[in-house]
């Protein structure tokens, strides 16, 4: 029996905004992917993979999960000697879920109770959610559960607000000359240092009032036209969130980018986001016309995501 594939995740719009109770859109990238396996431990990636899941193994005993939610650690801790470690090649601190993807993938093989992703009710989705925030904690510091719950149910969320989750369908990708796309900044991003210089900024009145009045405002707006397949108000709550981000997001923006998002939203050609905490790792791209973004944005490692 071979272990099940977990996919990489997207978040294309709620970052930084979830933790202040926006909404969040976000689905599985199959093109990254990881799963558990046995092996001799032979390889450097293998061993130093067993030994993290050691030393994870070692936070879980200390752990307190709700009763339907708990975690068979001896048989883990029993493979991990067998030689099991998690064969993936999700890249880290790209903002694509790789620590959530290991998450998902551990609940899988060895909560006690199983579920069935189709049939988890909503409500249990955000018991769920709780509970691979515990999971993920380890990681990040404080985690919202997002990542892991992307991975494991394996379906596009939408977030709702802080408590709540649910699955949503997200209109079918088409052959369009519009596209959604990932740029590769070429350097990794810390999400810690990210979220910390963000808590910094929640410190000036400022700064949480236009978040909440703005860029809020945008990013909900975004989520319903993309929903309902508006490319007009789209496109329009769009930039406005890129220009935001451009004003207050400098730190999170990585240095390779900043021209190239000042250039999009003065072209109209296309409009940049952040993807996860920002640093480095993935920038999201949007575009109409994604030939022409692609010529413009020539030197940047890119991949198409979405097409419509």
């Amino acid at each position: 029996m071979t272990n099940p594939l977990f996919y990489a995740k997207i978040l294309l719009f709620g970052e930084y905004g979830i933790i202040e109770d926006s909404q969040g859109l976000t689905l599985p990238y199959s093109f990254y992917k990881g799963t558990l396996k046995f092996s001799d431990l032979e390889s450097d990636f293998e061993k130093k993979s067993n030994l993290s899941l050691q030393k994870y193994s070692a936070y879980l005993m200390d752990l307190e999960l709700p009763e339907n939610f708990k975690i068979n650690i001896a048989d883990f801790q029993k493979d991990i000697k067998r030689g099991l470690f998690f064969d993936s090649n999700i890249p880290q601190g790209y903002g694509v879920g790789s620590s959530g993807a290991l998450v998902a993938a551990i609940f899988e093989k060895y909560s006690l109770k199983k579920y069935t992703p189709e049939n988890i009710a909503r409500n249990e989705l955000k018991d769920l959610k709780k509970v691979f925030g515990l999971l993920e904690s380890y990681f990040h510091g404080k985690s919202s559960g997002i990542d892991p719950l992307i991975c494991y149910m394996n379906l596009p969320i939408l977030i709702e607000n802080k408590e709540n989750v649910d699955r949503v369908s997200i209109p079918k990708s088409e052959e369009g000359k519009g596209a959604i796309f990932l740029i590769d900044s070429g350097m990794t991003g810390e999400t810690g240092p990210m979220v910390q210089i963000f808590f910094e900024k929640m410190k000036t009145e400022g700064f949480r009032k236009t978040l909440k009045e703005e860029f809020i405002r945008y990013n909900n707006a975004c989520i319903d036209a993309f929903l309902k397949k508006e490319m007009n108000p789209f496109f329009r709550n769009l930039k406005s969130l890129s220009v935001w981000a451009y004003e207050h997001f400098k730190p999170m923006i990585p240095e390779s980018i900043y021209n190239a998002w000042k250039n999009g939203l003065d072209t109209n050609a296309y409009y940049l986001k952040l993807c996860g905490s920002g640093g480095g790792g993935y920038i999201l791209g949007f575009t109409k016309d994604y030939e022409k973004a692609e010529k413009m944005l020539e030197g940047f490692h890119k991949e198409v995501i979405y097409r419509f």
